[in-house]
């Protein structure tokens, strides 16, 4: 890559800029991070606000201090390729580093508890012990779910849902469930996997008390107001259809006729709802405890949150390229049985071009923290939308008071329920209400805020 191509990048997870070896402890946070994650280059000679080159003096006598400074402090051993880069009267250098054999990587002189970094988008995080945990355990051929649970033995396993589950693909034997990696066979005894234990373990939020949904839709673009929440602690697979309920709800904007059947219109294509959370399941760091899987609905988008960052190698550019790896392979395998995942490395592809394809932005993928968040944007109109002061009584009372029919909301405003329903029916239009029931007569039918 030309150096006039290099510094039009914005500094990323895998592209840091400085402009000379004076920050040194930083310059090792940098090196140490990339090593521990996807790997990375590092730019020195370049101003890292402003992009300008400045250039380096005796570049030589640099890449020397450099690769010295690299192999004396940094355990275990790093051997990134150092490039003296000539540019008009001057010369940059470009470390790049790869990511490491041997995880994790750390100052040798503080240790591996309080200098163990990783990236996070643009920055530097230092890595808690879990993250250390993790580093090292990616290193390993298994996945966390494959894990056995030798203090369980396989009592803990609901068989009875898992056999429910597959009865429209299969009977599932005995050996299905070793080969699942469900349960494991060792000295005649059988044990659960982790993997067992999420997807279909009795009590299994005991052993892992943040494995649910937290789903919650918002008033507005913040989370200031709630409309409506739900917690969802079913078994894994069970969840999904949960979930998509829940966003249904809330996310179902109209029903059209075609021909002789209803079609459903929704304000986001539930093919990339659907597959943003099935993602979220399959690809949850579950060994990080203290958050649960978080989907959160605003008036202009979604947003899906898990407990971990990418698989150690990954980039959001990769991702969206088509590159995929299982984190957790029991999960990942049985959702495939279960017809849930269709084709492995499609679903951010199949994400983006359902968006895209409906005049929608295409979805947002980041790191933040320790998690990993996906946005979904709604149809936005160009026209702001305006509501009366009957119009706003109307949504303050909902928020209120939670749905209400016709004649609930008629009684506590002060108008003729004809006047209440034609009222109603303009703010069904315009996006901000919704109507419950079961068919336009049912005469239960009720209204409530929609988070359009």
């Amino acid at each position: 890559m030309k150096v006039e191509e290099l510094i039009k990048q914005h500094e990323s997870k895998i592209l840091e800029f400085k402009e000379n070896l004076n920050s040194k402890a930083k310059i090792l946070a940098t090196i140490i991070a990339f090593s521990n994650s996807s790997g990375g280059k590092l730019v020195i000679g370049i101003n890292d606000k402003s992009h300008n080159i400045i250039g380096i003096q005796n570049p030589m006598l640099m890449e020397e201090a450099l690769a010295s400074l690299i192999s004396d402090s940094i355990e275990p051993r790093i051997l990134p390729n150092i490039d003296i880069i000539p540019w008009r009267d001057t010369h940059i250098i470009i470390v790049e580093v790869y990511p490491g054999p041997n995880r994790p990587y750390y100052l040798k002189s503080v240790g591996i508890e309080s200098s163990t970094y990783v990236r996070v988008g643009s920055t530097n995080r230092l890595a808690s012990q879990e993250i250390i945990n993790v580093l090292k355990r990616s290193l390993s051929a298994k996945t966390f779910d494959e894990e056995i649970m030798y203090e369980l033995n396989s009592e803990v396993i609901n068989f009875r849902v898992a056999s429910e589950l597959f009865k429209p693909y299969r009977t599932l034997s005995e050996k299905d469930y070793y080969n699942l990696g469900i349960i494991a066979r060792e000295q005649d005894k059988i044990y659960p996997s982790i993997g067992g234990i999420l997807l279909f373990g009795e009590d299994r939020l005991k052993y892992f008390p943040d494995a649910w949904i937290q789903a919650g839709c918002f008033h507005g673009e913040d989370k200031s107001h709630i409309v409506d929440s739900q917690e969802i602690k079913d078994h894994l697979p069970i969840a999904v259809e949960q979930i998509i309920t829940f966003i249904q709800k809330h996310l179902l904007t109209s029903i059209t006729i075609e021909d002789i059947r209803n079609k459903e219109v929704w304000s986001i294509p539930k093919v990339a709802i659907r597959e943003g959370i099935i993602n979220s399941i399959v690809h949850t760091d579950y060994s990080l405890g203290g958050s649960p899987i978080r989907v959160s609905i605003f008036n202009n988008r979604i947003e899906i949150e898990n407990p971990g960052l990418l698989p150690i190698g990954l980039t959001v550019e990769d991702i969206t390229s088509g590159i995929s790896k299982v984190r957790n392979r029991v999960i990942a395998r049985v959702f495939q049985e279960l017809h849930l995942i269709e084709k492995w490395g499609s679903g951010v592809q199949r994400m983006i071009s359902s968006c895209v394809n409906a005049g929608l932005p295409a979805p947002k993928f980041e790191e933040i923290g320790t998690h990993f968040r996906v946005t979904l944007y709604k149809y936005r109109t160009n026209k702001p939308i305006i509501l009366d002061n009957v119009e706003n009584k109307i949504i303050e009372l909902i928020l209120t008071r939670g749905p209400l029919s016709t004649k609930e909301i008629a009684d506590n405003i002060g108008f003729s329920a004809r006047s209440i329903r034609s009222r109603l029916l303009q703010m069904i239009e315009k996006g901000k209400i919704v109507e419950i029931a079961k068919n336009p007569n049912d005469p239960k039918k009720k209204y409530d805020i929609t988070s359009i």
